[in-house]
């Protein structure tokens, strides 16, 4: 699935993040309905400033993160994803997932990425455990998880709002690998892209 740094998944392609993203993560991070769904508020600074410290993460990357843009098969970026607080010596991260454009919102394009960074984190480190928070009320983010092969662990209290808890193991992940990829490539065989408006 994974060539040169590009990880193909279904309908999306992952890729390493460029500074030309930075246009399309300012709109989504302004964004009061996306800032929610990602239980943050929503960004107020000056782009300027945000394109700086931007930058910043490409002239320092972290080496406890993993971040990747979400493109459809035809180029277009669509979102974002990543894998961070990487913890070698616990074997676990947790990802992160957000669809900035919402024309490929229920269309398969999310679990489609989250099905890609599992098996790129799983194939390609030596973690076995991934987990996420998602809001205990986002049951559409919920549904999706599962059917990523997450499960529903415990609540969590975080920053004053109510989270799920949900992970999955390297074990479980390679149980269900096979039947998972196999429904993603069903499903973007099946589907032609989105349309853009």
């Amino acid at each position: 699935m994974s060539t040169n740094g590009v990880i193909q998944a279904g309908k999306v392609v992952l890729r390493d993040k460029r500074l030309e993203d930075a246009a399309d993560d300012y709109e989504w991070r302004v964004d009061e309905e996306l800032a929610t769904l990602d239980a943050a508020p929503p960004l107020t600074q000056p782009y300027q400033q945000f394109l700086r410290s931007y930058q910043e993460t490409f002239d320092f990357p972290s080496p406890w993160s993993q971040r990747f843009a979400i493109d459809t098969l035809d180029g277009k970026h669509i979102g974002n994803c990543m894998c961070y607080d990487i913890n070698l010596a616990y074997g676990e991260a947790e990802v992160g997932i957000m669809i900035g454009d919402r024309a490929y919102w229920d269309k398969g394009y999310g679990s489609h990425s989250m099905v890609g960074l599992i098996d790129h984190m799983f194939t390609s480190t030596s973690l076995r455990r991934l987990y996420l928070h998602t809001l205990e009320w986002n049951l559409r983010a919920q549904r999706s998880f599962a059917k990523c092969g997450f499960t529903q662990v415990r609540p969590v209290k975080r920053y004053g709002q109510g989270f799920l808890r949900m992970e999955i193991s390297r074990d479980h992940w390679l149980e269900i690998r096979e039947e998972r990829l196999a429904k993603m490539r069903r499903d973007a065989a099946g589907q032609s892209p989105a349309s853009s408006s």
